[in-house]
């Protein structure tokens, strides 16, 4: 039984990192004046914490971002998404961990201290690509015009993923959440 649980933890965390590519080499706006662009990666990287926990949670979006990166022809900014979507996993799975733990206080139904942990991490990301394209162009001015469109990002982030975390909670896959909170979606 335990190695069905390691297999099935493999392909669900492969399976994650390729939706998480798919998300943002497929699904992505330009910002303009900036090197950067928008995407739906965020929603894939949240519901992967979601299902996978915060350690493969944290794997899948690391991979998966700077993969994406790479193959989405913007290799300079994989080394920097690696490490920022790897931390918003992490944060993510923090917060998390304390909806299990603590009062289920809720907001519209969802765990508020997992609404915290989207939030929290949605702003990490966006210091973090603030301070990376700083990094990148030498500029401290220009990656300003970036910041609404990355905020605009994670919170459509959040409304994508709680909608297809609430849409698969109802069905089988319930089983494969690492959070779950049985009357979260009910």
């Amino acid at each position: 039984m335990r190695n069905t649980t390691r297999t099935a933890n493999l392909v669900m965390t492969a399976l994650m990192i390729g939706i998480i590519i798919v998300s943002i080499m497929f699904i992505r706006i330009p910002i303009p004046g900036t090197q950067g662009y928008v995407h739906l990666g965020d929603a894939m990287i949240f519901l992967s914490v979601l299902i996978l926990g915060w350690k493969n949670g944290a794997m899948a979006a690391a991979i998966g971002g700077a993969l994406g990166d790479i193959m989405g022809g913007a290799p300079v900014w994989a080394p920097w998404t690696f490490v920022i979507k790897g931390v918003m996993a992490i944060i993510l799975g923090m917060f998390l961990n304390a909806a299990i733990k603590k009062a289920r206080l809720r907001f519209a139904g969802i765990p508020v201290l997992e609404l915290l942990g989207m939030v929290l991490a949605g702003i990490f990301m966006v210091v973090g690509y603030y301070v990376a394209e700083g990094v990148i162009v030498g500029n401290w001015v220009a990656p300003v015009i970036g910041i609404p469109w990355n905020v605009g990002q994670f919170v459509v982030g959040i409304i994508v993923a709680e909608i297809l975390a609430a849409a698969l909670y109802k069905t089988p896959a319930r089983r494969y959440f690492a959070y779950r909170l049985d009357e979260k979606y009910e």
